[in-house]
């Protein structure tokens, strides 16, 4: 298993939350990320949104206590060659999901899901790989897209 740090789950996470439930059209540019991590080459792909002056984390796009979907449009996949470790949860290489968990006390967590394809919105718990504790950082400043 290659390791794989809180870096690229931070990417995932950077990219926000769409607040767009349902809907098939495509508002928000596609983007990805890139990177070799312990030999496995990782490739994250979203839908990038606009804040546009709303209120993300504890607001009106990411209330607590619920699953959110990480970017817009289509579902957040990443794409590893190789298997890989994302805090302590082993993921095997190939494509998986990438949600995200914000709690009531502001923690958070990184939940990889089997289930690809789907909308952005489209969450299966039961498809769920597993779920890592992420550790909050505030920004100096918000962050547009």
């Amino acid at each position: 298993m290659k390791r794989f740090g809180v870096l690229m789950a931070a990417v995932a996470v950077a990219s926000l939350v769409s607040p767009v439930a349902g809907q098939q059209k495509r508002l928000s540019p596609p983007m990805t990320a890139e990177g070799t991590v312990g030999g496995a080459k990782i490739e994250i792909n979203y839908g990038a949104p606009y804040k546009k002056g709303r209120t993300t984390w504890g607001g009106q796009l990411v209330p607590p206590g619920k699953v959110w979907r990480l970017g817009a449009n289509e579902a957040t996949t990443i794409k590893t060659s190789a298997p890989i470790t994302i805090g302590t949860l082993s993921v095997p290489a190939g494509t998986h999901t990438l949600y995200l968990w914000f709690g009531e006390d502001k923690t958070a967590k990184l939940i990889v899901n089997k289930q690809t394809g789907q909308w952005g919105t489209e969450y299966n718990e039961s498809q769920d790989l597993g779920r890592v504790d992420l550790k909050a950082q505030k920004l100096d400043a918000p962050v547009e897209q």
